[in-house]
């Protein structure tokens, strides 16, 4: 009994340390990325008031989209290695220090809510618990699997680097849970031989998947429970006759006024692709979703840039990715004439 007690113990300490440490990130981030609020006259909306968004939400956005980027990374470095290549603690470290200045400007912009706090802390805890779980399997057993195999590919590691290359494009547009983690699973039953990193990857991986499957289910549930974010938006544009617009595929015109043509788009990835054909056309922005300021993401090879609020190394990539927080009005002409970069994702509200 006492053995059991001992190790109960160890345990239950175990168990604290690691949420502990998991919640450290939040602790910094809230008490030291904080910034002070604006001032000065505020923007006065075109749109109407159901289709305005908090303009912070152009900075709270990009953590997601920081986890989709990873996952873009691993893909990229499976591609030709193995799990063991990528660099897990740099991915963790990207969300942590890109969220301290997002926080901190964000601060200025009317702050996050309560509920964008929530949101983003908790993916940021379960993104991190993820890759330190999966960082500990393939450094150690996963590695020793590269190690029998030998230097030529199994098949089942050009699967998964498949599987992990069609999840990184489907998070693009879509919601991480709506993706088919059983169907990964069918695959590797199906495909592969009987090698040792076959038969390895089917259990490791098929684990993995079915995890993410059932965690899928309940956030999906709990999504229907709260209902889903709007998939449209609304913005101001000049430049272009509505007729010009309305040839702009994607793009639905709702009214014309003195202050500009309003128009209806999708947003996340597929605005991106409807602003960059808006500004080559010859259009502007003049606000979107009742804002002034956005965000967007853009690479280079240099590892810095003056307008970034941020910027780090891409992984088994010469490129640096850039956060440049800039006013709507000139988003269209940084996206005609975006000198050194190369305009990745405009972060909608």
């Amino acid at each position: 009994m006492r053995i059991l007690w001992r190790w109960t113990k160890r345990l239950v300490f175990g168990l604290f340390a690691l949420v502990l440490l998991l919640l450290l990130p939040v602790g910094y981030v809230e008490v030291a990325c904080t910034g002070e609020a604006q001032t000065g006259e505020s923007y006065v909306p075109l749109v109407a008031p159901e289709w305005r968004r908090p303009e912070s939400r152009t900075l709270t956005t990009y953590p997601e989209w920081h986890i989709v980027h990873a996952y873009d990374d691993y893909a990229r470095v499976i591609a030709t290695g193995d799990p063991h290549d990528f660099s897990y603690l740099r991915a963790i470290a990207g969300f942590w220090t890109s969220l301290c200045p997002l926080k901190a400007q964000a601060d200025g912009m009317g702050g996050m809510t309560g509920d964008q706090k929530m949101t983003i802390y908790t993916i940021g805890v379960s993104f991190t618990a993820e890759l330190l779980a999966k960082a500990a399997y393939e450094e150690t057993l996963g590695r020793l699997a590269t190690l029998v195999r030998g230097p030529e590919r199994a098949p089942l590691d050009d699967v998964s680097a498949d599987q992990a290359a069609r999840y990184a494009a489907f998070l693009q547009q879509v919601s991480w849970y709506k993706w088919d983690f059983r169907a990964d699973v069918d695959e590797l039953r199906s495909k592969g031989g009987d090698s040792l990193r076959d038969r390895e990857r089917r259990v490791a991986l098929g684990l993995e998947y079915r995890a993410k499957a059932a965690y899928a289910r309940q956030i999906e549930a709990a999504v229907a429970g709260m209902g889903e974010d709007a998939l449209r938006m609304r913005s101001v544009v000049s430049g272009l006759t509505p007729e010009n617009l309305e040839g702009i595929d994607g793009v639905t015109v709702v009214s014309k006024s003195a202050g500009g043509i309003e128009i209806e788009t999708d947003r996340y990835r597929a605005f991106t692709r409807i602003a960059e054909r808006i500004a080559q056309a010859g259009g502007d922005f003049i606000e979107i979703a009742g804002n002034d300021d956005i965000l967007f993401t853009a690479l280079s090879s240099e590892p810095a840039f003056d307008d970034a609020l941020f910027s780090f190394p891409l992984q088994a990539s010469a490129d640096h990715r850039h956060l440049v927080l800039t006013p709507v009005a000139d988003l269209a002409n940084r996206l005609r004439q975006p000198g050194s970069l190369k305009i990745e994702h405009v972060h909608d509200y």
